[in-house]
This record gives C-alpha cells, sequence and structure tokens, in this order.
C-alpha cells in the first residue's frame, strides 16, 4: 500500500473512531477469527466441592496492595503452605486494579455490587455474581443477588452471564464475528464447578454452548476476555502471565 493509501485509511479510522467511539473501534479492531485449537479447543479444570475449594485474592494482607500478578500470589500462597491446582484472573476489572463490581473475600465486602448501565462486556445486561456459601457455589444474575449476600464467603461479580437456567444469554448471535480467547465459569446441577479458558477466539454464543452442551452447566459467567490466563500444572499450564489482574480464583486441595 502507497504512503498516500495508508494516510488515507488512517484518516477513515480516526473518522469512525469520532464517530463510532474509540471503544467500539477498538473492540472491532482487536476481534480475531473464530479458530479454536483443533485438539484441545478449551482447558477445564474440574472442581469437585467434596475434594477441592475455591478461594478468591485481591490484595496482599501484609501490604494492603493487590497482589497484580501470578507469581506475587503463589508466593504468598508458598509462604501459608498452600498448595495449588489452579489460578485464573477471576473477573472483569478496573485500571486500578479493583474489581468492577462486587467482591467479597472471606465474608467481607470489600467492593460494592455494580448495577449501573455502561459500556463493554461487563454492563452487557444480565451479568452476573458468581458465590460460595457454606452449602455450595451458585451463579445468579446481579440484580437478583442481594438476597445471598449475607451467607456468601466468597462472591465476585462480573459478565456478561453466559447461561441462565441453561438459557443462552438474549444477546448472543450464533456466527458472530466477536470472537476472542475467552474464560469462564460454570455450576452444574451436581455442584461441580468448572472453569475453562479457550485455546484460541471463540464467541459468546459458542462459549455459552460449550458450558451447556459439553460440561453440562446451566449457569456459567464470563469471567474475561484476550488477557485471560490459567495457571494449571495438572493441565500442564504452568507459563506465568506477566500481565496484571485485580482480583483471581485459587483452586486447592480442600484442607
Amino acid at each position: 500500500m502507497s504512503t498516500h493509501a495508508c494516510r488515507s485509511a488512517l484518516a477513515v479510522l480516526a473518522a469512525t473512531a469520532l464517530l463510532t467511539g474509540c471503544s467500539s473501534l477498538r473492540q472491532t479492531l482487536q476481534n480475531r477469527p473464530c479458530v479454536l485449537d483443533a485438539n484441545a479447543p478449551y482447558d477445564v479444570v474440574a472442581i469437585d466441592p467434596m475434594r477441592h475449594e475455591i478461594a478468591l485474592y485481591w490484595r496482599n494482607p501484609a501490604s494492603g496492595e493487590p497482589f497484580a500478578r501470578i507469581g506475587s500470589l503463589l508466593a504468598y500462597l508458598e509462604s501459608q503452605g498452600d498448595s495449588v491446582i489452579a489460578i485464573t484472573n477471576a473477573g472483569i476489572f478496573e485500571k486500578n486494579l479493583t474489581p468492577a463490581g462486587l467482591y467479597i473475600e472471606r465474608s467481607l465486602t470489600l467492593n460494592p455490587i455494580n448495577l449501573a448501565d455502561g459500556y463493554g462486556n461487563f454492563y452487557l445486561k444480565p451479568n452476573g455474581i458468581f458465590y460460595i456459601t457454606p452449602h455450595g457455589a451458585a451463579i445468579i444474575d446481579a440484580s437478583q443477588f442481594s438476597t445471598q449476600e449475607g451467607s456468601a464467603t466468597f462472591a465476585i461479580q462480573s459478565g456478561p452471564l453466559l447461561l441462565s437456567d441453561g438459557r443462552v444469554h438474549p444477546a448472543f448471535m450464533r456466527g458472530s464475528i466477536n470472537c476472542r480467547l475467552r474464560s469462564g465459569i460454570g455450576v452444574a446441577p451436581e455442584g461441580r464447578i468448572f472453569v475453562a479458558i479457550s485455546n484460541g477466539a471463540v464467541n459468546f454464543h459458542d462459549f455459552a454452548m460449550y458450558f451447556r452442551e459439553n460440561l453440562g452447566v446451566q449457569n456459567a459467567l464470563y469471567l474475561d476476555g484476550a488477557i485471560s490466563t490459567l495457571y494449571a500444572p495438572p493441565l500442564g499450564r504452568t507459563r506465568q502471565s506477566g500481565k496484571r489482574y485485580g482480583a483471581f480464583l485459587v483452586v486447592r486441595p480442600k484442607r
């Protein structure tokens, strides 16, 4: 392409950004072809409540600062004598590494529920909350959570909901070209929990269908997109992402 043509293309992109908004343009440019690894389209951590437990971590108790990186959290967990089955970034967060919505850790509400409207995946209503009580784990529409909050030991809000009682989110379209690496969490009727991450790019509809049709999940929540990571040594995933995150979800053997 000639220099003149390049400048013309950049001018069109700039004009589009002014008309449609930089965020919309950035999302369009970041989409990838919907292609998954043919041999292993997803990596899945299956969590049995009888043998495993889930905990959320955001800030280091010693410094009060976010752990931010998996390596920092791993060092802390090792210092506490904890062994780890898996770690993944737990939901969408703000630039200052604060969770975008509700965050409960060890029965303490450290960030309030967010029912506001806005732009982006978090605000694609209905969004939802993954939470744990002494009776097990569940995923619920965020707008219906208030009656559950008192008994939740851990909770994280993210969005959008992938599945609600087996129904795919109404905004998802079969064949959509909005394809990214995606991670999510689902709860099956018998109580098992699944954390899944795509190996390649997938649209929301197909990701939701994977939870329902392949994992037997009725309720599932999107955690995050292109920046998502999964550290899971039992699956051979030992690479520690150098990216900075908000909260983390940790799976470990039941104490």
